[in-house]
């Protein structure tokens, strides 16, 4: 993973004064089918622990969804599977 791909974030419970503080990267990388062209394009972060996350690239700052590994399995095997729709 290359630095520049990792997002870091501070813990919710690291603490103000600098103690305890734990930091968090989650490394994003753009869906094999996003277009080139600057629509449709989904980043996956799968490197965070019991969870996968995923946000829009176009606003990388922008809220996130995230997904127990369970149930991001089941919705990529749904999409495997055409259960919605065509692509």
């Amino acid at each position: 993973m290359k630095p520049s791909r990792a997002e870091w974030r501070k813990s919710s419970y690291s603490m103000a004064n600098g103690g305890a503080c734990v930091e968090v990267a989650a490394a994003w990388r753009k869906s094999s089918h996003s277009m080139g062209n600057g629509g449709q394009c989904v980043e996956v972060a799968g490197n965070i622990p019991n969870v996968v996350a995923v946000r829009d690239s176009k606003d990388p700052a922008g809220p996130r969804l995230t997904f127990s590994r369970a149930d991001w399995g089941a919705f990529t095997d749904g999409v495997k599977n055409g259960e919605f729709g065509q692509a």
